[in-house]
């Protein structure tokens, strides 16, 4: 009987020829000087420098990946793993394959997830780009603890390890370079153990520029960050914009707001209530949106997701909008009474009618979105109340 691999070292590969050997010896040396039963899968994403020839001639297994992308090449070597534990990184000398038993340990201790973090293990003079180094890293992993509550320094480590049953519960599913936060992101969202290990970055090995491209990977990395937290896209804006929106309005309703030589009055009132109204679609997007990435497997279901669908149901929302359109009518015919007693003329202070004007619309307006939304939200919530 074959012994079982306990761990599996994943290379994604295009066009290596220059550093891939060097790798491939260096986590040999690694599997054979600490008697672990381990495998070496290289991921080809399409090379034509001979680096498949250099992987096979260095006994490593190779998998054939057609779909481009770093996410793409990893999944494809992960899913052709058979290890216990697996450990990715790129396959451009930059990091030590011959010192990986930190991450290791830390899987054998029963982490779920071990990160490296060059931060603390030491980054080589000209190893990491300027903006790399004191912007986009820095940033996006302030960002990610910011949003998600991960306390990690080094978001984007090409370095780490996780064991298969981990893995196998965040369903990765990007092609390019986000694919390294995806998998922090996932872990952190499944409740997942994480930790960091110390590890050193090396200058690239290789002769040609790297396949990264500072500006669209980084915006790819910001814009998933974005996408899988409706959090910070849209439910916190959306506050704001509700709570400045709706108590500027209700002060300039009575009168005009003086402030020094400045007069706020039913031109600001008019802006104030418009923004009382994006606000509200911003919160009815941050719904959907969770809605729509819980239902189709992109956020993890949690209680307080099934519990929204007991306190917000069809017959709530359509009894709200409908007394807020109620309201609005009964503001309109108020404003049409102010407008006859001059007999549909010219008004003398017009002033106090679109203080009145002003609300009736904000209230229709609102009335009626709720009552759509609440339509579409009774439709969204079938699918939940079926399971």
């Amino acid at each position: 009987m074959e012994s079982k691999i306990e761990l599996s070292i994943v290379m994604p590969c295009l066009n290596e020829a220059e550093t891939l050997a060097i790798c491939i010896t260096k986590a040999q040396l690694f599997l054979n000087s600490n008697g672990i039963n381990g495998e070496i899968i290289i991921a080809d994403n399409g090379s034509t420098d001979g680096s498949i020839d250099i992987a096979k001639s260095h006994n490593a297994k190779i998998i054939h990946v057609k779909l481009k992308g770093y996410g793409s090449a990893l999944r494809s070597g992960i899913d052709a793993s058979k290890g216990t534990y697996i450990i990715m990184a790129d396959g451009d000398d930059s990091y030590d394959f011959s010192n990986l038993m930190p991450f290791l340990s830390e899987l054998r201790n029963g982490y779920d997830l071990v990160m490296g973090n060059r931060f603390k293990g030491g980054i080589e003079k000209n190893a990491m780009p300027f903006l790399h180094k004191y912007l986009g890293n820095p940033v996006l992993s302030f960002i990610g603890r910011l949003f998600f509550k991960i306390k990690i320094r080094d978001f984007h480590c090409g370095l780490r390890g996780f064991s298969r049953k981990a893995y196998s519960k965040l369903d990765l599913r990007t092609t390019g370079m986000e694919f390294a936060s995806e998998m922090i992101v996932k872990a952190k969202l499944n409740n997942l153990s994480i930790t960091e290990v110390p590890t050193k970055l090396s200058k690239d090995g290789r002769s040609r520029a790297p396949h990264l491209n500072t500006w669209r990977d980084g915006w790819r990395h910001l814009r998933f960050l974005l996408l899988y937290s409706p959090k910070w896209l849209f439910l916190y804006p959306s506050l704001i914009m509700l709570v400045v929106g709706i108590t500027t309005s209700l002060f300039l309703i009575g009168k005009p707001i003086i402030i020094e030589d400045v007069t706020f009055d039913i031109h600001t009132l008019l802006y104030t209530s418009s923004l009382a109204l994006i606000g509200f679609q911003f919160l009815v997007f941050y719904a959907l949106t969770k809605i729509y990435a819980v239902e189709n497997g992109l956020l993890p279901k949690s209680s307080r997701y099934n519990n929204l669908f007991k306190y917000l149901n069809l017959e709530k929302g359509l009894i709200t909008g409908s007394l807020l359109l109620l309201i609005g009518v009964i503001l309109s015919i108020k404003g049409l009474f102010f407008w006859e007693s001059v007999g549909f003329g010219s008004l003398s202070n017009p002033s106090n009618t679109l203080r009145i004007v002003i609300p009736a619309v904000f209230t229709i307006l609102l009335g009626i979105q709720i009552i759509l939304f609440s339509l579409f939200f009774s439709i969204l919530s079938l699918k939940s109340q079926t399971e």
